[in-house]
């Protein structure tokens, strides 16, 4: 018998907790709220099991037991494929959506063959429409000249554009048959050996995922909205992304934002105070916007290749995919995973920096569950550990000179730390 639900009719949530609801476009969240988890490939194992260790820790310092995580672990990925013939399993994906709040570990993607990316699958099947990657700067080396003036967290769309998968290859019947129809219904001409890729961006979709990045930028008090696009080129994609973005933000937020151009042409260049300052930039152009000019920039909204491009670029500024967070949201559901893959060469050796993991699993308990209190318990920790050069060897080999701690002795510090944090001194900091 496998030790985790393969099927559907096999998912018993534990009993000692209780599942999230949605209820009239609210999370509403018990004080034991089940969390489902799966570990993955490679090195998730050890990374995710580190994760849960220290956001425990964040959670009975917030709350002094009043509160807890129950956590019910499923599989998905090699050991999925060992225990239920599949690497995804319904079993899993039925627990996920019970459970709405829900952490991964990396799963291992082929590359240019082989079965599809687990990880888009998933997102593709729970409706998980935005992924959220904040990029912010604890202490670690890094290359950027003012990483104390970054604060941005990039909302790339989950489901459409390049990542929805509609292509064929050059020899495939089906790219013959477009090849065939472009050129006898439009005149385009192209060469036999040409694969064919789609890029769909609707309004619909579109507009919902712009929603939940300015949901997230008014609840965080952030600064400027920007949309990163390349309208200038791919007009009726792209630049209809622009389009409806503008029209869905003027629509539902008119009195939280301005626009750039009214900030110019009716306030002088200076925003009227508390409001948000929505603006575009094509994507190449913003590719280095972020590097000359960080502080101008907090939530930037993308279609998904684009965010793809940027949130790898950004976090690279910022020390690596090893400190690089992500979180999936939809309607009521959200899945947190790190940026970063399965490393299997790295398996086993607990050598592996499980801050991404780590990062992810607490934007997903204070950000989407609404335990606000513990991201910056956690935050606190990794920059304490940081400062006193307590880290694991991809940041030790920049800093340079100091021995390097094993995943679990990292985990065990930032423990300490939030073990003997001040709690009000931490949140009063966290708020300013």
């Amino acid at each position: 018998m496998p030790s985790h639900p393969c099927t559907a009719d096999e998912v018993k949530p534990p009993s000692e907790g209780q599942l999230a609801r949605w209820e009239n476009g609210k999370l509403i969240v018990p004080d034991n709220p089940i969390v489902a988890y799966f570990k993955g490939d490679g090195t998730g194992p050890e990374i995710v099991e580190e994760a849960i260790k220290v956001v425990n820790a964040a959670v009975d310092k917030a709350y002094g037991g009043t509160r807890r995580i129950v956590w019910w672990e499923t599989v998905a990925g090699e050991e999925a494929q060992k225990e239920c013939n599949a690497l995804l399993p319904e079993g899993t994906l039925q627990a996920f959506r019970l459970a709405r709040i829900n952490l991964k570990g990396p799963l291992t993607t082929p590359v240019g063959g082989g079965y599809r990316s687990l990880n888009v699958s998933l997102r593709m099947i729970l409706d998980l429409y935005s992924n959220v990657r904040p990029i912010k700067w604890y202490g670690q080396p890094t290359p950027h000249c003012h990483p104390d003036k970054v604060d941005w967290v990039v909302f790339r769309e989950n489901t459409e554009d390049v990542y929805a998968g509609i292509e064929w290859p050059w020899n495939s019947p089906e790219a013959q048959k477009v090849r065939e129809f472009l050129k006898k219904e439009f005149g385009i001409e192209l060469t036999p050996d040409t694969g064919i890729g789609i890029k769909p961006i609707s309004k619909w979709k579109t507009q919902r995922h712009v929603r939940r990045a300015m949901e997230w930028a008014i609840r965080n008090h952030y600064r400027y909205v920007t949309i990163m696009h390349k309208g200038n080129i791919m007009k009726y994609t792209e630049g209809a992304f622009r389009e409806w973005a503008y029209e869905l933000i003027l629509n539902e937020f008119r009195d939280y934002v301005v626009t750039e151009d009214e900030v110019n042409n009716k306030y002088g260049g200076n925003a009227p105070e508390g409001k948000i300052i929505v603006n575009d930039r094509i994507a190449d152009n913003m590719l280095q916007q972020i590097i000359t000019r960080p502080a101008e920039y907090n939530v930037i909204v993308t279609p998904n290749l684009n965010g793809d491009y940027i949130s790898d670029e950004a976090n690279a500024l910022l020390g690596g995919i090893g400190m690089a967070a992500g979180l999936d949201i939809g309607d009521g559901i959200a899945v947190a995973e790190p940026v970063h893959g399965s490393a299997p060469k790295y398996a086993g050796q607990h050598k592996v920096n499980p801050n991404a993991e780590i990062l992810s699993a607490a934007y997903l308990i204070s950000d989407f569950m609404g335990w606000v209190e513990v991201r910056p318990l956690i935050e606190y920790a990794i920059r304490q550990a940081i400062a006193n050069k307590q880290v694991t060897y991809d940041l030790a080999r920049e800093m340079g000179g100091i021995k390097p701690l094993l995943n679990t002795e990292y985990t065990d510090v930032l423990v300490d730390y939030i073990r003997h944090a001040d709690l009000k001194e931490v949140l009063a900091q966290a708020r300013h």
